[in-house]
Parts: C-alpha cells; structure tokens; sequence
C-alpha cells in the first residue's frame, strides 16, 4: 500500500494525463473550427462530463461542423437526424421487425444507437419526436414495446436550432432545456479567423482529414477519474448558492434553475479543472461555466421579456451578486 504522497503523485499524474489529452481533442477540433476556442473549450468539457449540448445559433457558423469535429477527433460513431415536422419517435428510436429466419421480432436500430448524436434543426420536429430523446439523455437507453435498449457509450446528444427562423417550429420546452448540460452560441468568426477558414477550405482542410486523438472508450475512462476532482464543501456550497439565487427573483425570473443545474454545473466545473491541470476546483471554474450550464434553465417573467432582458444577463448579475469563498478548506 502506498502513503499519501503516492496517492497525490498518482492523482497528479492522472489529471495531468487527462488535461493532456483535452487539450489534443481541442487542438484536433480546431483544425477546422477556426477562431472559436472557447466554444469548442465548452463543448470538449460538456463531452468530458457525460453531457448533452445545445447550440442555437444562424445558419453558415459551423453548428453542425463543431459536432461532427468532436466526433472524429474521438473516433466515435456519429449519426446526424434533419428534424422535420413530419418525423417520427420511430425514426429516430427504431422499430421492431419480424426476423422470419429467427421466426421472432427484434429491433431495427434507430439513429440514436451512437455515440454521437446530431439533432439538426431539434425545434422543426414537433413535441412528441423531441421526446423520444429524452429518455436516451436522461436514462442512457430507449424502450421500445416495453424493452429497454442502452445506447452506446459514450453518448452525447448535439442539438442545433436556429433561433431567427421561427415559422413551423416548435419551442424546446422547459423540461427538454434542463436535459442539456449547456448552450452555446457560436457566434460570427473574427475577420482573420474567417480568412483561415477560406485557406483551410483552398488546401482541402475537411472533417473527413481529421483522424482521431484518442478512442471512444477512452472517453468514458476519462470522464469517470474526472468525478475524483475535488470540490471543496465551500465551493459546493457556492455551487447552490447560485442556483437558488435564480430562484429569488420575481420581478425577472418565473421559474429559476433546478437542482439538475447544481449538478450539471458541479459536474462541468470538475472537467474543467481537471482540463487545465489542477485536481481541485476554484471559485474562477464556477464563475466562467455558471452561464453556459445555467442560463437555458430560466424561464423569463413576461414583464423581463417586454424589457428584452435576456437570461445571460440575469445570470452574470447572480454571479456578481453572490460573494465567492475566499478560503477553501482542503485544497
């Protein structure tokens, strides 16, 4: 058995060898997602935590690119779904057929059965196929005519919608929002970063070159020592601080965070501070990932929404409201 410093030395080693490989997968990512660092930062740490990302944002800004990206960097199996109006829970889950060799039934697996997981255009498809992910997300598997199916992991669902584009679609509602972890914008490139864009496309720079940065079960093994990142009882606490703070104010906020958004927010942070070699967290962790992990939780007062306050706002107001732990105890 070996004394504590060993165990330090073992855990070091661990998160060093963790933030090594985050940092390959990001390099890889942006080999074609240029000038977006921290979105693809945000995503990388979302698949790290076991999570599921939205990204609203227009068409032409690399929504569908920045998944794809991160699928082939980790050389899992990605399916992508177009959402329409007219598809349905079957097209996504699958269906049951008749084998007449095996003379019985069994699945014809869906698009779902990934690792990786791209629903394009989630708020063109009405409420009922929505849905039918919501089981996979939340539970890690599909019942089909009364079975259950797990779908392969890792999984992670990307989900994009674009948010000026309203006719036929249909709102993602507040239980659907809670499922995933964070939401992004990707927002317009630099001017250089555009130009890079247009050299990698003049050299053939295409996802299909991208060749993957470590396994798909290496994921999960990654994910799992990242849950050893120590979060001091301080820090916790700041944690629900926060989520209870949005729950406070009734001149802005009808309905504040859960506490589905403590935990996603306690299990973000552990990924990104393990990303950046440290195997404690720090107020600085919460703060810069309370935003993306929080604000798609807030349903707005209408009185909020006439002023076009929007949930980012009242988020960064919660954070600069509630003091941060100066001491923490065990780190």
């Amino acid at each position: 058995m070996g004394d504590g410093r060993d165990s330090t030395s073992g855990d070091r080693s661990a998160v060093a060898t963790f933030s090594a490989s985050f940092h390959d997968v990001v390099a890889n990512v942006e080999k074609v997602i240029r000038g977006k660092r921290e979105v693809v930062d945000l995503a990388t740490i979302c698949m790290f935590a076991d999570g599921h990302l939205l990204v609203e944002d227009v068409p032409g800004l690399g929504k569908t690119s920045l998944a794809r990206s991160l699928a082939a960097s980790v050389g899992a199996g990605c399916h992508r779904i177009q959402f329409t109006p007219d598809l349905l829970p079957a097209d996504i889950i699958g269906t049951m057929v008749y084998n007449q060799r095996a003379g019985e039934f069994g699945l014809r697996a869906g698009p779902v059965f990934t690792n990786l997981v791209i629903g394009d255009g989630i708020n063109r498809a009405s409420p009922k196929t929505q849905s039918a992910l919501l089981e996979a997300m939340e539970e890690g598997r599909v019942t089909v005519d009364g079975t259950g199916y797990p779908v392969p992991r890792p999984f992670m669902v990307v989900a994009t919608q674009n948010p000026i584009d309203l006719d036929g679609t249909y709102s993602l509602p507040e239980a659907r929002l809670d499922r995933f972890l964070m939401r992004l914008r990707m927002g317009y490139p630099s001017l250089a970063a555009e130009l890079e864009i247009l050299d990698g496309r003049q050299v053939g720079r295409r996802i299909e070159d991208l060749r993957p940065v470590m396994r798909a079960e290496d994921v999960v093994a990654h994910a799992a020592r990242t849950l050893a990142i120590h979060v001091a009882p301080a820090l916790r606490r700041y944690i629900v601080d926060l989520v209870a703070a949005t729950r406070t104010l009734p001149d802005v906020v009808r309905l504040g965070a859960s506490p589905r958004g403590s935990i996603a927010l306690l299990r973000a942070v552990q990924v990104r501070a393990a990303s950046q070699g440290r195997a404690f967290v720090t107020p600085d962790d919460v703060k810069v990932l309370a935003k993306p992990v929080l604000a798609h939780r807030l349903v707005l007062s209408p009185e909020a929404e006439l002023r076009r306050v929007i949930a980012e706002d009242v988020v960064d107001e919660v954070v600069e409201t509630i003091p941060s732990p100066r001491r923490l105890v065990g780190i």
